[in-house]
């Protein structure tokens, strides 16, 4: 059963070491660290932070297969992780020595063979891997990098001393469908990691913290032009300084903003969830209990 303890959170709004798993395994170390000193025991990182995420601006020219998107694609592959490889074990390990939970994004390559990638939350702890979650359905150009989820990790994770962690990745906060399998396993807090800076990311994660009767901490990218390298395999468009704006905040379940957002800069909120108050959210609506209805509207 579920505890209803404050709990610490932690959005981390950072920019990766980009095309290098190595360098951002080490840099999400020391920002696990970071957060830890701030008593943080849930350090939530964005999408596909391992270590590129496709963006729009650049990406959607590798559906055109002109020169340089083969390169591209196997640089993604051999800077992504495997679940059961050593930069999954490093962060675990990092998880051990502060005590804390980890969820992030990263690009997943398939563990038995050299395959497709997946645009993949993983939840991790002291403990080693405790729930892969591999992202539904890539959004538009996304499609050209990630293959899609399977849909059997639509779940929540109990962790210890901290609660009932749940999450979708980016646009999946969308679906509500998607939602609702993840709401009948009653996460306490709520984990998104995105790449969307837009204002109306923030409502849609005011309406999940009310519609989930949780707290929601969500972490976008913060993406400058001067993060890619300068061999690159594709062209950066010309005049655009910042990819990804970020926009890290901690939302209640009441649905007010309570740490955040932050803009135009790497950095980390922080917020204290006293997990009572999602149990005072789901007696006056508990979306998959007494306000479900089920029985009308399908199980």
């Amino acid at each position: 059963m579920a505890g209803f303890g404050t709990v610490r959170v932690a959005g981390v709004q950072a920019t990766p070491v980009v095309l290098d798993a190595e360098a951002t395994v080490e840099k999400a170390v020391d920002l696990v660290g970071e957060a830890a000193d701030q008593g943080a025991t849930l350090v939530v990182f964005p999408e596909c932070f391992i270590s590129v995420y496709p963006s729009g601006a650049w990406a959607a020219a590798a559906a055109t297969w002109t020169e340089g998107c083969d390169e591209l694609w196997e640089r993604m592959w051999a800077s992504s992780v495997d679940v059961r490889g050593p930069l999954v074990d490093r962060l675990v390990k990092a998880c051990a020595e502060r005590g804390v939970h980890v969820a992030i994004g990263v690009n997943e390559r398939e563990d038995e063979r050299p395959g497709s990638l997946y645009n993949t939350l993983l939840v991790l702890g002291p403990e080693g891997v405790l729930h892969r979650h591999r992202k539904l359905m890539p959004t538009m150009h996304e499609r050209v990098f990630h293959g899609v989820g399977a849909g059997d990790d639509l779940d929540v994770v109990d962790l210890p001393g901290t609660g009932r962690v749940g999450g979708l990745i980016c646009w999946e906060n969308r679906m509500p469908l998607a939602r609702w399998a993840v709401y009948q396993g009653g996460p306490q807090l709520w984990v998104a990691p995105t790449a969307d800076d837009s204002e109306g990311w923030l409502v849609s994660m005011r309406h999940i913290a009310m519609e989930a009767g949780a707290f929601v901490v969500s972490a976008p990218q913060y993406i400058p032009a001067s993060a890619f390298p300068a061999d690159f395999p594709v062209p950066l468009p010309d005049g655009v300084d910042v990819f990804g704006r970020g926009g890290a905040c901690v939302v209640s379940p009441g649905g007010a903003i309570v740490a955040g957002p932050l803009y135009d800069a790497e950095g980390i909120v922080v917020a204290d969830c006293d997990l009572r108050e999602a149990l005072h959210a789901k007696r006056y609506f508990d979306v998959a209990g007494h306000y479900g209805r089920s029985d009308v509207l399908g199980s």
